[in-house]
């Protein structure tokens, strides 16, 4: 009986009485063979664009080597053949050759080895229809330990930042020099981070106050704290209410009072309060007045007053609010043509009541 040879790797299976005398030499070529198949690694040399992989019955030959490092100077990309398309294989590529390599055994699907890549594939050797399969892809390590993130398209860094979800400039910040230069700056206190025109530099508050284009001096910016100007501020005696009204809860002292004087027009004048402490009006016409203090918001805690100075245009007469309480519950005559008189009043009841008085009779 003739010895034979194993389908996928061309070892001779020595038959009963066969090899007399080469026994020996057979049975180390055999060894070698599985040593290729298991630890070998074989520099395929490739040049133009096709190579065929052949494995040899009872031969060492390429195709026997597990690991198989493609290199040469093929003109493109090199179709690789692996022949026997009957034989079933299993190599680990690596593609050093400058040329992408297609590994094909049959009209099966091939797989394509780009240059710089490795990849883990095997032939099915089904003949003529035989297919190469790249198990690299299709790991169950991969899939357990990688797609979880769908970090098995790694590609290149960007690629493997979108499949994490951390695309630059949408899902994280790029590297930005200005926010290096933040993240550089040493939080001291009292510093402010200010911009130059080219970056940001950290800055103390006298300088800052000069970057943002204030002028104000400290003491300008502080006026409200009533210490640093020079005199006790005591329990803060300054505040303001909702509607903006400064209120003391001592006394004003004042090297000089002035006061807004409004000048009033028309036959029915109002004299707002919220304007004004002193009103003037020169008469066209019979004239009735409206007092409107609405937005002093006053209480009977206040006390608010002003003055009206009434020049009369012609012979007028005037009326006033029937709040207004005059002495001997009268009011004083109009002054007469050309004539200049002088009106105060003054509330303590929240408005309600307006105490009239004359201060000055026909001054002009």
């Amino acid at each position: 009986m003739a010895s034979t040879y194993t389908t996928n790797s061309g070892i001779e299976l020595i038959a009963t009485g066969e090899q007399s005398g080469t026994w020996g030499d057979t049975t180390n070529v055999n060894l070698q063979i599985i040593d290729r198949l298991t630890n070998g690694v074989g520099a395929i040399t490739l040049s133009g664009t096709t190579h065929t992989l052949t494995t040899s019955d009872g031969t060492l030959s390429d195709g026997q080597y597990q690991v198989l490092v493609f290199g040469g100077t093929p003109s493109g990309t090199n179709t690789v053949t692996i022949s026997p398309n009957d034989q079933q294989k299993f190599f680990v590529v690596k593609n050093n050759s400058g040329e992408s390599v297609i590994l094909t055994q049959g009209s099966g699907s091939n797989v394509t080895v780009a240059n710089g890549n490795s990849a883990m594939v095997y032939a099915d050797g089904a003949g003529a229809t035989a297919a190469v399969v790249d198990l690299t892809a299709t790991f169950p390590a991969a899939g357990a330990l990688l797609a979880a993130n769908n970090l098995s398209d790694v590609d290149n860094a960007a690629t493997a930042r979108i499949n994490l979800g951390l695309a630059l400039g949408s899902d994280v910040q790029a590297y930005d020099a200005q926010l290096q230069a933040i993240a550089n700056l040493t939080p001291t206190d009292g510093v402010f981070i200010v911009g130059n025109g080219s970056t940001f530099v950290g800055e103390s508050g006298n300088t800052a106050l000069t970057s943002l284009g204030v002028t104000a001096t400290a003491a300008e910016i502080n006026y409200n704290d009533i210490a640093a100007l020079g005199t006790s501020e005591a329990s803060k005696t300054v505040t303001a209410d909702a509607n903006g009204n400064v209120k003391l809860s001592e006394e004003v002292q004042a090297t000089t009072y002035l006061e807004t004087v409004v000048a009033l027009s028309g036959t029915t004048p109002t004299v707002d309060c919220d304007e004004a402490n002193t009103f003037t009006l020169t008469t066209s016409g019979n004239t009735t007045f409206t007092f409107d203090y609405s937005g002093v918001n006053l209480t009977t805690d206040d006390s608010y007053g002003f003055t009206l100075r009434v020049t009369a245009g012609g012979t007028h007469t005037l009326s006033w609010p029937a709040s207004v309480d005059w002495p001997g519950g009268s009011a004083p005559d109009a002054p007469a043509s050309g004539e200049t008189d002088v009106f105060v009043f003054f509330t303590t009841t929240g408005g309600s009541t307006w105490y009239g008085f004359q201060a000055g009779d026909a001054l002009a």
